[in-house]
């Protein structure tokens, strides 16, 4: 009886300790994903960074624009007004072009970085800007971009 009850107590036990638990977000998931835990939303990136030029964090915010040729990057608000540039780590996956306006989880690094005007050209022109904003920029950009590794969109 002792074998018994033991066996069951450990069989209980394995099973706790093997199951999922749940911990990524419920949405539509892309690269990596995003586990539950640790996320800060777009106005906490900056305080967050400090002092580090890269560092890696989750992030949850609201998509203002996407990439209309492939989906290969996308825009989150900051509370400045402004907006973050989010690439996908290896070009590994891509976002679906109608998501701006839903809210999303990132997860991956946030680095300040300076963007040549070559560079911000070239995403304006995969945004679909016209020519004459375009040829507004004539200036390289200081700003913190993030790569991400895993996006989750938000079901609600």
């Amino acid at each position: 009886m002792k074998k018994i009850i033991l066996s069951l107590a450990l069989c209980l036990f394995a099973a706790a300790a093997f199951a999922q638990d749940g911990t990524a977000y419920e949405g539509k998931s892309f690269g990596d994903g995003v586990k539950k835990g640790g996320v800060i939303t777009t106005d906490q990136i900056e305080t967050n960074l400090g002092t580090s030029t890269k560092k890696d964090m989750k992030v949850t915010g609201t998509v203002t624009q996407v990439c209309q040729k492939k989906g290969c990057f996308m825009n989150l608000s900051l509370p400045n007004g402004k907006t973050m540039f989010v690439n996908f780590k290896d070009y590994a996956f891509f976002m679906p072009k109608d998501l701006a306006g839903k809210k999303v989880v990132i997860d991956g690094f946030a680095e300040r970085k300076e963007t040549s005007v070559e560079d911000l050209k070239h995403f304006a022109e995969d945004a679909n800007k016209s020519a004459e904003e375009i040829a507004k920029i004539t200036e390289p950009k200081k700003e913190i971009v993030f790569e991400a590794k895993g996006v989750v969109i938000l079901e609600n």
